[in-house]
């Protein structure tokens, strides 16, 4: 298979380009990136070199450097990672995110139809269902974003279905929760937090810390993409989740307890606007048709992930120390 993958010097995109080659040493993957804030090509040096790995840089919303490249390397299939993630981004420049989501998926649906490739997995995120007291979102549920990332995510999530009913073009939607994992760039709650821990610094949670996130690792989300990417049927959409729920301050108190720290470490800060209180999801359709399950122990995964930023200063201090992170410390570090 000849495969783009759109965003993948990214976090989840690298990790995704990394499993793939590893798993499919025949494949050959073209990582297409604009090599924003997040993305970062030291993400990718162990397949740098790999005859089956190629990284062009450039925009999904650019409709004519997309289509070259996907012509020019005889593409077959597309994994979209490419997106604006950050929630707190998104209140401050919804802008961008509306672009690279909605008008970046809209070019890569437009070339799947033009190029008559033989899937596209688009990857999306829980957030587009909105906030839920008790129970838990299926694909079924109607979506209700409460942030410009989710309402952008949704947005593409639509068109999806739309080039789906209306050309029939072959794509799949997935709707995951939260990520971790090695390699993710330090706004996240869990690198955020473990970095300020090494530098020293406390670590500001949001409210009452009480909001509820379900976590994924990376490896067990490349495992589901790769199941998606290669078994699901056109217009199928997928959740992928782990029922692993956890209020952030039970995160923060994990970090803590890890790095041998206490709970004076904690600094509450006031929250984060429209801030939804729990996202849960129900991935049982996943398991059901394709007997999917995530493997990684979250505990495992976690001290895994913290021994990982201890070793690794020199990838993220620089990214860190710039100006990339300077909108959240002056946006919402005010004291609760």
């Amino acid at each position: 298979m000849r495969l783009l993958v759109s965003g993948g010097a990214g976090f989840m995109g690298s990790h995704f380009i990394k499993y793939i080659l590893a798993k499919y040493p025949d494949y050959t993957v073209v990582n297409f990136d604009k090599l924003t804030y997040a993305g970062n090509l030291e993400n990718l040096r162990e397949v740098e070199n790999n005859p089956h790995y190629k990284f062009v840089q450039g925009d999904i919303c650019d409709r004519e450097a997309l289509e070259k490249v996907i012509s020019e390397n005889k593409i077959e299939a597309i994994v979209n990672y490419a997106a604006e993630t950050h929630v707190d981004r998104s209140i401050m420049d919804p802008d961008a995110f509306l672009r690279t989501e909605i008008f970046g998926s809209f070019n890569l649906l437009e070339a799947t139809k033009k190029f008559n490739l033989t899937k596209m997995v688009q990857v999306s995120t829980d957030e587009v269902y909105g906030s839920i007291e008790d129970g838990s979102f299926s694909e079924e549920s109607s979506f209700s974003p409460n942030s410009p990332y989710a309402a952008a995510k949704a947005g593409a999530d639509h068109l999806c279905r739309a080039y789906f009913v209306t050309y029939k073009t072959p794509v799949v939607v997935t709707h995951s929760c939260n990520f971790y994992g090695t390699n993710q760039f330090p706004e996240k709650l869990i690198p955020y937090f473990i970095t300020n821990l090494i530098e020293g610094k406390k670590v500001p949670l949001y409210g009452d810390g009480k909001a509820v996130r379900e976590w994924i690792h990376t490896s067990d989300h490349c495992r589901a993409i790769d199941v998606l990417l290669h078994k699901a049927a056109p217009g199928e959409v997928y959740n992928i989740g782990t029922g692993k729920e956890l209020e952030n301050i039970e995160i923060t108190k994990m970090i803590l307890s890890e790095m041998g720290l206490g709970e004076d470490m904690i600094e509450p800060v006031k929250d984060r606007p429209g801030h939804d209180r729990r996202y849960s999801i129900d991935c049982s359709k996943l398991s059901r048709d394709f007997g999917w399950k995530p493997e990684k122990d979250f505990a495992t995964g976690l001290k895994e992930t913290i021994e990982w930023y201890k070793a690794n200063a020199d990838w993220w201090q620089p990214l860190k120390s710039g100006e990339h992170l300077d909108y959240f410390r002056k946006q919402y570090t005010d004291k609760a």
